[in-house]
């Protein structure tokens, strides 16, 4: 052996008691933070039976003891496996964790109250139970009470969470008060046997010396491994009783952990569930180390010692999950706490010496100002993002009166720019949003009450919980989803599970097929490798709240479902008017979902159907199917040619601005769309179904009955925002940039010139004259009025250009090249370099926008697909809504970018960085959107969103679904 390797080995030797506790710690820390909690139970069974099986060679199978000791080791066993049951249960790490700062406390108490002598007569505890003491002379747990205090207090503020339901509250202190009586029966127990041998005689020489110090040193050594033995094969039975009935075992089929990318080609299910395995494998050893070192520091120094131990494991652990200031902070404060204690608690000396006094003094009065300050900033800030607002407006939007049918609304002009008023009426409105949000479950309760006049879905508290750990913003505004779901009110539960199966059970409908079976993904097909990844790894954290369901994914960009008019209004009239009263009626309704019924296939396989419902019209007009759910008084099921669009729902005058981009983005309000838009012109992919089908999509149009979810393509990662990339406001270039290719629908026969992004790039490069508002009078007095331009003024404020031209016929392509400036495709990044970013659909959604929005530019976005974050993301708060006619797009970019009084574009270096009010907005708003989608643009976001969906979803197909939901406090 290398004589440093020797070295340190003999050190270690040398100093086994500071590394044991050492070890136990550190292996502890890493148990609790990655030890999955899916199969904590199965972990901790198999570890504890490996410590078992050498245990009962060592020991015997029944001898080592007398009958106190037995029965006190098999308490703690039992009270030690009830404890990890209740963490089980929970399945809530944080939550849990929250209560284990009493563990020490409650460890003294117990300890020194000696409860279980009298019962199970054990020596007493109160007695002389460390060296040095008297019995007349009190514990040190006692003298050391002010510390204890100290150790408590700041464990808890350094283990709390935002937010943890009243069930898991329960089963946090009743693992607590489990795992310290079982610490303390354990330490018992060891302790018993030391009296065993003790009062034993015999083995002794003829001198009564050595023989008889080894051989009583022998016995206590077989005595504690009697102890160890019995506790390891209570923890082995109890702890596999609650992995049979909760658990069960590692399945193949079982998909519930968050799935990883497979880089080097393998199938990614098998390749996760090797890891699965691995991982758990991995998490058994260290906790055979954990349970073998907590059994030696528990001999040497007692339970008081390794509940403190144990206690600083929980901390350091939930600071890898949530690393804070005052996280660190009252971490400090228990290290230093805890040294004094477990100093006083150890040592004969006298521990009230004035220094000792003064120290402790010193740390308690730090703990309570630590306290107090963080009680008084929990209780003074606000709980919820506060938009920020650098120049308020007083003045809201107030549009005047049209004068004919469907003409957009005038404004005021002398109250300034059209975009300002816009600007200023939409933040007012967001701050109302803001400040309404629920601040506790109660009011969350309540408020949904008020919005659906039904109970929330069950399991909501467990949903609240998840939203409030994770900080979401909006914890009322999920509309969108029951709006969605309202006429699958007036479908039986039963035939909205049996359409779901005859959609998967046609491999040529284009879906993912995810089956969820006793609180696990079982089976999923369909689709590429990362969105089913995606979806499972969205779903993750909240399966064990979920019903068996069967959930059908669109793998198409464009929408699938749309229900004609008649009957979508007779399911809808039939949802409000007996559904949902009935709903209404129940006042106690039973927090749980149904049992999986018995339309419902095991799991195992997606039962086949030979033809399917879809109807597949790719590469064809499609318009005339759109608008079917479209009410017959609409603008578009008009019956003449031409159709005049409903300007008055969206627009403002003179330029066409958004003032309402919901009503914009229902095509009912615009035929022109028909003409105009690439998804009704020819879309790449469409396969559609006329019967409401619940079928999840990433985005949808306005007439289609598509169940909206949160897309895996911004789940997975697929387009980031690199910050490394981006450059300051001041350095971009004061442009509108944008840079794409011609998707949005199939050209053939010249159908490109009436598709939306052929459209825009065409109308922004012209060289024609545009219209824009020119202020003749001064921004405290604005005398705006409209002015006709030549186009190639502004050139410098455009920079917009296909970058690719694809899916059309030959021909089509050809003119496409030749009509447009094509230029090369460029890395994505260079859009951060411009001040100004335009983002618009596609074939569907478009995939850059969180990018941008997350990017110090500011982003405008011309989109009739909706997505997800419908009611979270509002125009001119944090994008700027463009419209399909594009009067208004070059008069928006050059009063956002401080042109207003200029008669043409300046030569030279083209920064805009004046201090005009449109460039002051734009700043503005680029800065809150960047904000503002770095907290409700995370991934934690999704999945409170997509977790509210199932849980509406999953009331809707159950049978019992009049009589069940979250019944409140």
């Amino acid at each position: 052996m290398h004589p440093a390797v020797s070295l340190i080995v003999e050190n270690v030797l040398r100093n086994l008691h500071i590394v044991i506790p050492i070890l136990f710690v550190l292996l502890s820390t890493i148990s609790n933070a990655f030890t999955p909690i899916e199969h904590s139970l199965l972990v901790t069974t198999i570890s504890w039976a490996l410590i078992w099986v050498p245990a009962l060679f060592r020991a015997g199978v029944w001898s080592g003891g007398s009958r106190s000791r037995k029965v006190a080791s098999w308490l703690a066993g039992a009270f030690l496996a009830l404890g990890h049951i209740c963490d089980r249960a929970a399945r809530d790490r944080q939550g849990i964790w929250q209560a284990k700062g009493l563990l020490p406390i409650l460890v003294v108490f117990i300890a020194e109250r000696d409860p279980w002598s009298r019962h199970v007569t054990l020596p007493s505890l109160s007695s002389d139970s460390y060296e040095g003491a008297s019995n007349t002379e009190k514990r040190p747990h006692t003298r050391s009470s002010r510390m204890l205090a100290v150790i408590t207090a700041s464990s808890l503020a350094a283990l709390a969470t935002r937010f943890t339901v009243p069930s898991t509250w329960t089963l946090a202190l009743s693992s607590v008060i489990f795992f310290a009586a079982g610490l303390v029966l354990f330490e018992s127990a060891l302790k018993d046997t030391k009296e065993d041998t003790t009062n034993r005689r015999g083995f002794m020489s003829a001198n009564g010396t050595v023989s008889r110090r080894n051989s009583l040193e022998g016995a206590q050594k077989v005595q504690h491994l009697a102890s160890l033995r019995d506790v390891a094969i209570v923890m082995t039975v109890l702890c596999g009783l609650g992995t049979y009935i909760i658990e069960g075992g590692i399945d193949p089929d079982v998909i519930s952990w968050k799935p990883a990318y497979n880089r080097w080609g393998a199938e990614w299910r098998a390749f996760h569930y090797h890891r699965t395995v691995q991982r758990c494998t991995l998490m058994i050893i260290v906790n055979v180390l954990v349970n073998g070192s907590m059994f030696i520091v528990l001999l040497q120094k007692g339970a008081a010692h390794v509940s403190l131990q144990l206690l600083f494991s929980f901390i350091c652990a939930q600071q890898t999950f949530a690393i804070s200031l005052s996280g660190i902070w009252f971490t400090i404060i228990f290290g230093l706490a805890t040294t004094i204690f477990m100093y006083n608690t150890s040592t004969s000396t006298d521990v009230n010496s004035p220094s000792s006094i003064r120290f402790g003094r010193i740390i308690s009065g730090v703990t309570a100002l630590s306290l107090c300050f963080l009680f008084m900033r929990y209780a003074t800030s606000a709980e919820y993002y506060t938009m920020k607002m650098t120049n308020p407006e007083s003045t809201p939007f107030d549009p005047v009166s049209q004068d004919t049918p469907y003409a957009p609304l005038p404004v005021d002009l002398s109250r300034g720019h059209p975009a300002r008023q816009l600007i200023a009426a939409a933040e007012k409105e967001f701050q109302g949003i803001l400040g309404r949000q629920s601040k506790s479950l109660d009011q969350a309760v309540l408020e949904y009450r008020r919005r659906n006049g039904i109970p929330p879905p069950p399991h909501f508290d467990k949903w609240y919980e998840f939203a409030t750990r994770n900080k979401i913003q909006l914890i009322d505004e999920f509309d969108m989803i029951n709006d969605m779901l309202l006429p699958f009110w007036g479908v039986k539960p039963s035939t909205v599970r049996g359409r779901v199966k005859a959609a998967l059970g046609h491999q040529g409908n284009a879906l993912v097929g995810i089956m969820i079976r006793n609180n696990n993904v079982v089976k999923v097909e369909g689709g590429q490798d990362w969105q089913q990844q995606a979806t499972i790894g969205m779903m993750k954290d909240f399966l064990p709240y979920l019903p068996d369901m069967d959930l059908a994914f669109n793998i198409h960009d464009e929408p699938r479902v749309v229900v004609p008019n008649d009957a979508l209004s007779q399911l809808v009239a039939k949802a409000r008017h007996e559904s949902i009263p009935a709903a209404m009626k129940m006042t106690t309704p039973r927090n749980s979902f149904s049992p999986r019924p018995s339309d419902m296939s095991n799991g195992k396989r997606f039962e086949e159907v030979k033809t399917s419902r879809f109807n597949e019209f790719a590469h064809q007009q499609t318009w005339t199917h759109a608008r079917l759910s479209c009410s017959l008084d609409s603008p578009a099921r008009g019956y003449e040619q031409d159709v005049a669009d409903n300007l008055t729902s969206y627009a403002t005058a003179p330029l066409n601005y958004i003032y309402n981009h919901t009503a914009f983005s229902d095509i009912c309000n615009s035929p022109s769309l028909s003409s105009t838009f690439g998804f009704f012109e020819r879309p790449n992919a469409f396969n559609v179904i006329h019967e409401l089908t619940p079928i999840f999509s990433q985005s949808k149009v306005s007439s289609f009955q598509d169940l909206l979810y949160p897309s895996p393509w911004y789940w997975f990662g697929k387009v980031e925002y690199d910050k490394h990339r981006d450059t300051t406001w001041e350095n971009k270039t004061n442009s509108l940039y944008w840079r794409g290719s011609t998707t949005g629908g199939f050209s053939r026969n010249g159908g490109w010139r009436r598709q939306h992004r052929q459209r825009v790039v065409r109308r922004l490069n012209a060289l024609d004259k545009a219209k824009m508002l020119v202020n003749k009078g001064s921004e405290d007095t604005p005398s705006y009025a409209v002015q006709e331009t030549a186009r190639k003024e502004w050139s410098k404020y455009i920079d917009v250009k296909f970058s690719h031209v694809g899916q059309c016929d030959p021909g089509d392509c050809d003119a496409q090249k030749e009509f447009f400036h094509v230029t090369e495709q460029v890395d994505r990044e260079e859009a951060m370099l411009y001040k100004h970013l335009l983002d618009m659909d596609g074939n569907a959604f478009s995939g850059r926008f969180y990018s941008f929005l997350q990017s110090k530019s500011l982003t405008y976005k011309m989109a009739i697909f909706r997505e997800w974050h419908q009611e979270w993301l509002k125009p001119w708060v944090h994008y700027v809504p463009l419209s399909l006619i594009g009067d208004e797009h070059l008069d928006l970019v050059r009063w956002f970018g401080g042109a207003e009084k200029l008669e043409k574009v300046p030569d030279g270096d083209n920064k805009g960085n004046g201090n005009s009010v449109g460039e002051q907005k734009a700043k503005e708003i680029a800065e809150r959107s960047t904000e503002w989608a770095n907290m409700v643009l995370r991934k934690p976001d999704f999945e409170a969103w997509f977790f509210r969906m199932l849980l509406e979803y999953g009331r809707l197909i159950d049978d019992d679904r009049d009589v069940i939901g979250f019944p409140g406090l």
